[in-house]
């Protein structure tokens, strides 16, 4: 029998706009966070009642399946998710079976340069039809509060030179759907 595992975790996040990358990249650089992992990702959004749904494919074919609900507010934000990951067969058929379900509500597609600072997953995304941005995950500890978490965002922030007038409160799928 297929075991299916999910895992529901928390984070902060907070998604900016970039003005300038070379700038960024070069603070980054400063940081000692070595080499960006580069991560092709394609995601289909489902319609749902509540929260997202989206499935993310990967340039090997696997994937993930993951839900979250957060907050469409500028700045850091609490973000609940479980995700569960999916071979390239369970990609392939659990987006037939749901795009026939739910519908299919849009697609994102990005590349995603990854770095890790402590327990901040820091994203430099080039996303089709938007442009260049940045996405801090503060990922929480079982005993962290989003508080906590909030307050590390805000100093990497900082760091990286967010200015406030580009963060942004929505998602991906959002700004492609409002562009």
């Amino acid at each position: 029998m297929h075991e299916i595992k999910t895992v529901k975790m928390k984070n902060v996040e907070i998604k900016a706009s970039i003005e300038n990358r070379d700038e960024l990249e070069s603070i980054i650089n400063e940081m000692n966070l070595g080499s960006a992992e580069v991560i092709i990702q394609h995601d289909i959004f489902f319609k749902t009642p509540k929260g997202r749904l989206k499935m993310r494919k990967f340039k090997d074919n696997g994937g993930e399946l993951i839900f979250y609900e957060r907050d469409d507010t500028e700045g850091p934000k609490l973000s609940t998710y479980n995700k569960m990951n999916l071979s390239r067969e369970d990609v392939a058929n659990l987006s037939t079976i749901l795009s026939q379900s739910l519908g299919v509500h849009g697609e994102v597609k990005k590349t995603r340069y990854l770095y890790l600072f402590e327990q901040t997953r820091i994203h430099i995304d080039y996303v089709e039809e938007l442009g260049n941005f940045l996405e801090l995950e503060v990922v929480l500890t079982p005993n962290q509060s989003p508080e906590e978490g909030q307050m590390i965002a805000e100093s990497i922030m900082k760091k990286l030179k967010v200015d406030s007038k580009n963060l942004i409160s929505c998602s991906y799928m959002d700004l492609i759907k409002n562009k």
